[in-house]
């Protein structure tokens, strides 16, 4: 099973814009990921506006604020071992 992970940012983010960079990173060209604009949405903006970015893998929150790369990795290990 491929893990979904998803990004939620906002724009004129610079913590989205070190996220960004992480996820790509990280997922490289093995694992497909999105990056979700929260502000197109009132319900992703209730539910992560004070957040972003946000990263989750599988709809579970893996880090927000600043992302843990290490977190983000182990997630995905563990993802891929199910």
């Amino acid at each position: 099973m491929t893990p979904r992970v998803h990004l939620y940012s906002r724009p004129g983010c610079h913590l989205c814009d070190d996220a960004r960079a992480l996820v790509a990173a990280t997922c490289g060209t093995k694992v497909a990921w999105e990056e979700i604009d929260i502000s197109a949405d009132a319900s992703l903006t209730s539910r992560y506006g004070e957040q972003i970015p946000v990263v989750t893998v599988d709809d579970a929150v893996v880090g927000f604020w600043r992302i843990d790369p290490d977190r983000l990795k182990a997630a995905l290990k563990a993802k891929r071992r199910r």
